[in-house]
């Protein structure tokens, strides 16, 4: 929303009326007819009237200034940034052929919508993924070394053959299977002719979408500035090349063909949809004369116990990463496109044009993404395209001027366009030039915008929650692999006007404490909860802040965090959006660390008397709230600061006094407390300025305090992040 300061006074019209009224029996107690009938009461009326105009013109005087002022400075409300993520679209009943989908497709995740970001193929197959997981099972070995015995096989090394988690929560590293790879079969739909699924994705691009692992707790901004990008180190798409004849021959080893691949990241790094070109037909075939016992062994695609799904593959795609390059992914399936959190508005008329100099229309919906508005005027002489730009004053002339100051016969410099708007996307405002800097749009002119708003943190969705596509064909589905990520609220009023005075302090340069603290709060695309500034400190080789000159190092806490919510931790995409925000504000020489916390883990058990007539649930649980949120790592909901200091231990005596001050105890009969599955201690050192607790475990009784094994043995631990799904294995060897 746009600033809008108090105004000075906010006395209504009753309001004057009713006050005057109520003071004139102490000023003139003989005056006793307060009916409107009365001279009297229709002259304070009168001025009462009077008095409300004249609020009315002074409670302009701050507004506009304030806006003035604001709009010298250009310092704009940050608006919402719109979720990011994957989309998986299936072909599972429509007709057997390849569909293009154009881009800017709807879907829809309840009320939520989004649009995909480029056009694709949708190839009428399915894609399941699964890798070689060595098995070391003794037992088995022995089997599979006497029945390979009589044909000279060199060691076994047995595997088993593990379909990839679907559900987008367990992480694989290349490095755990058993050759680097992960293998996708192409699969003909249940009821299909293998061979005509083949003709029909032949010369086909297929889409694969990669999520990488985001856990990450650090990122580093050299001196010299990011990282060199690694863009070159992208996932290689291999498929079997077959030899003349269609078979394996000689040494029965099989070789395979690097694929054209392109992409618009580094899926080794974020996500994202490489884009795999598919050869002709016979490119696509397997070799047809592998023995009973050679299939799945050695560097031939895994062998899968399902007689059925086995009889329906295409072919396989061997994925694996560069020679020497580390790479562990979360989700990997075909048919995928990226898509935006945004909805589009077709020819929204706006005001017409009226000639004068900075007229301002603004939009119906709001925040507007910046970039997305397409704004056409209409005259008498037809319809012009108008561009957004960053700063009028960058704008050309409405009627351009030759520059006399120029030498005769050199060509002047081609001028900047004039047919331009300004955008404040928060407040979905459109201003135009005064004709001197921008053109006035012509008096009468028919406008009409077009735009995409976003709706902020309502765009981050859980996975599987994007279901409706209405302009889908018939027979396809939409699912999201993973949760979409990168929605942020916009900034708040109060925290838009604190930045006048900052901005004055700072100008969007980093360079004091307070500084990085006040601009990395403004990053867009992130929700960050907390922030501390550590000067001179390099985590890697310092021990107290001051010890190297030209490092800063942040702790970053983001605000909300799906897997652990009591103790979040800032993933690779929430450590790159920092990374983009800082980096061109620093100083040059600046090296910048951004850590997230390392949380050490906190056991408690508190033993209390509660008084007489208070519920003793309610009074645990009040107590029990208390001690979480004295030791949480966020400040509480609404507050700008706070979350437990940096290198302060957690001391027995403290937990006693916040228990103590809980409305309902009497008296605190003990407080437990350790660290892990240490022994109870009184004072729990965190060492390290990136330390913080995290509670684990905690139990509050009404009388003693419950022993600390107890609860160590029955209570909450810390769950595993990943979803642990069954799954048929079959063993093989190679």
């Amino acid at each position: 929303m746009p600033l809008t300061p108090p105004p000075l006074d906010t006395r209504s019209y009753q309001e004057l009326v009713d006050d005057a009224l109520a003071r004139i029996p102490v000023h003139n107690p003989d005056w006793t007819n307060f009916n409107q009938s009365d001279p009297g009461v229709t002259i304070v009326e009168l001025f009462a009237f009077l008095t409300e105009n004249l609020l009315y013109r002074a409670n302009q005087i701050p507004e506009r200034n304030r806006r003035k002022f604001l709009s010298l400075l250009g310092v704009p409300l940050e608006p919402p940034s719109s979720a990011r993520g994957l989309v998986q679209i299936s072909n599972e009943k429509g007709p057997l052929e390849t569909v293009t989908l154009n881009a800017d497709l709807e879907l829809r995740a309840g009320n939520v919508p989004f649009r995909t970001q480029a056009a694709f193929d949708v190839l009428p197959v399915e894609g399941r993924v699964y890798y070689k997981r060595q098995s070391t099972d003794s037992t088995l070995r022995a089997y599979y070394e006497q029945l390979y015995d009589a044909i000279d096989a060199p060691s076994l090394l047995l595997y088993e053959t593990v379909p990839l988690d679907q559900q987008g929560s367990a992480d694989l590293s290349f490095g755990a299977t058993v050759d680097n790879s992960i293998w996708i079969a192409l699969l003909a739909r249940t009821g299909d002719n293998v061979d005509a699924a083949r003709d029909q994705i032949a010369g086909k691009t297929l889409n694969v979408g990669v999520v990488p692992t985001l856990a990450s707790g650090s990122a580093t901004l050299g001196p010299s500035g990011r990282p060199p990008s690694t863009d070159a180190s992208q996932l290689e798409f291999r498929l079997p090349s077959l030899p003349q004849g269609g078979g394996l021959v000689g040494d029965r080893a099989p070789s395979y063909r690097l694929l054209d691949t392109a992409s618009t990241t580094n899926v080794l790094v974020s996500p994202g949809v490489v884009q795999v070109e598919l050869p002709g037909a016979d490119g696509l075939r397997l070799w047809d004369n592998l023995e009973p016992l050679e299939s799945g062994t050695g560097d031939l695609p895994p062998a899968l116990d399902d007689s059925q799904v086995d009889g329906r593959v295409i072919t396989w795609l061997r994925v694996r990463p560069p020679a020497g390059t580390e790479a562990t992914v979360m989700w990997t399936g075909i048919n995928c496109i990226e898509i935006s959190q945004r909805a589009h508005i077709r020819d929204e008329v706006l005001p017409n044009g009226t000639g004068e100099p900075d007229q301002v229309v603004r939009l119906s919906r709001a925040p507007v993404l910046p970039g997305s508005v397409r704004l056409a005027a209409t005259t008498a002489g037809g319809a012009q395209d108008w561009k957004e730009i960053d700063d009028l004053l960058a704008a050309g002339p409405e009627i351009p001027a030759p520059d006399l100051r120029a030498e005769p016969g050199v060509p002047p410099p081609k001028p900047a366009p004039a047919e331009v708007f300004a955008l404040d996307p928060e407040a979905g405002e459109l201003r135009f030039g005064d004709g001197l800097r921008g053109r006035r749009p012509p008096r009468e002119a028919t406008m009409r915008a077009s735009y995409d708003y976003g709706l902020g943190r309502a765009g981050n969705v859980a996975r599987g929650a994007i279901t409706t596509a209405p302009a889908l064909p018939a027979g396809f589905k939409a699912s999201n692999p993973v949760r979409t990520w990168g929605g942020a609220e916009g900034e708040s009023v109060a925290e838009g006007e604190k930045q006048v005075a900052r901005y004055l302090q700072h100008r969007d340069r980093l360079v004091t404490a307070e500084d990085f603290r006040t601009i990395a709060r403004r990053t867009p695309g992130i929700d960050l909860g907390r922030v501390e500034v550590l000067p001179a400190f390099n985590p890697d080789a310092s021990a107290e802040p001051g010890d190297a000159p030209g490092a800063v190092t942040l702790l970053v806490i983001p605000r909300y965090d799906a897997l652990q919510p009591d103790a979040p931790l800032p993933d690779r995409l929430f450590l790159d959006a920092l990374c983009d925000h800082l980096d061109p504000r620093r100083l040059v020489t600046t090296e910048v660390f951004l850590r997230g916390p390392t949380y050490t883990p906190i056991w408690i058990t508190v033993g209390i008397d509660v008084v007489a007539g208070a519920s003793i649930p309610q009074v645990r649980e009040d107590v029990r709230k208390r001690l979480l949120a004295f030791l949480a790592p966020l400040p509480a909901e609404g507050e700008p600061d706070g979350g437990w200091p940096l290198r302060r231990s957690v001391m027995q005596l403290d937990l006693v006094a916040q228990a103590s001050r809980v409305d309902g105890v009497r008296h605190v009969n003990g407080v437990d407390l350790a660290a892990g599955a240490g022994p109870p201690a009184t004072t729990v050192e965190l060492g390290g300025w990136l330390v913080l607790p995290r509670v684990v475990g905690i139990a509050v009784a009404a009388g003693d305090a419950v022993d600390l094994d107890a609860v160590r043995g029955t209570g909450p631990a810390e769950q595993p992040t990943g979803l642990v799904v069954p799954v048929p294995v079959i063993p093989e060897t190679c």
